[in-house]
């Protein structure tokens, strides 16, 4: 009883600390950074899903034809739910 009081505990305590995010530059052309922007997004729940969170997708999504910068997001909740997001800027 007391080992299953342990792990409830330490599951809460992991559940209130949020899901971990990280942001990172992907790339950046020499193009000037244009007014647009893009975004793609997708998840994945407990492994399963099929998600297009690519370059392409986010250009097509802000109708960008001239790429400066791809950013890539990354959000996970316990593991359970990733959220990936590719942002693009450019014109």
């Amino acid at each position: 009883m007391k080992n299953i009081a342990t792990v409830l505990i330490t599951m809460g305590v992991i559940a209130l600390m949020g899901c971990p995010t990280i942001n990172r530059p992907v790339a950046a052309t020499g193009n000037p950074v244009g007014s647009k922007i893009g975004q793609s997004t997708g998840k994945i729940i407990l492994g399963f899903g099929d998600v297009d969170a690519g370059i392409k997708a986010a250009a097509e999504a802000g109708g960008i034809t001239q790429i400066s910068t791809v950013d890539f997001k990354t959000a996970s909740m316990l593991g359970f739910v990733t959220t990936y997001t590719t942002t693009v800027t450019g014109e």
